[in-house]
């Protein structure tokens, strides 16, 4: 079972993952009330995507934040579409990396 924690962030099976190359707003020290609304929208966006069947594949490379660093994966939705390309299409998600914060500028 998939726990979701933000609209790139997740765990499955105990294994922190990171959805490669999208950074979603941040829930947990959001810069502006705006990133904060975009990150609850992309987060509970990520769990509707997910809720009708998805596979999480795992690339074998880890992020470099904090100290051992999440696991890198790209989730394909049931339709066949990636669900981080979904979010980027919604305004939800941009591509990583990037330079400043999308939401708050």
């Amino acid at each position: 079972m998939t726990c979701v924690y933000d609209g790139d962030t997740g765990w499955e099976r105990g294994i922190k993952w990171r959805l490669l190359a999208i950074d979603a707003p941040e829930l947990s020290g959001a810069e502006c009330p705006r990133e904060l609304d975009i990150g609850v929208r992309s987060r509970n966006r990520l769990i509707a995507l997910m809720r009708d069947g998805y596979t999480i594949h795992w690339s074998g490379s880890r992020d470099r934040k904090g100290r051992r660093g999440r696991q890198l994966v790209t989730i394909t939705l049931t339709d066949g579409r990636d669900a981080g390309r979904v979010l980027m299409t919604e305004n939800l998600a941009q591509s990583w990396p990037n330079h400043g914060n999308l939401w708050c500028n």
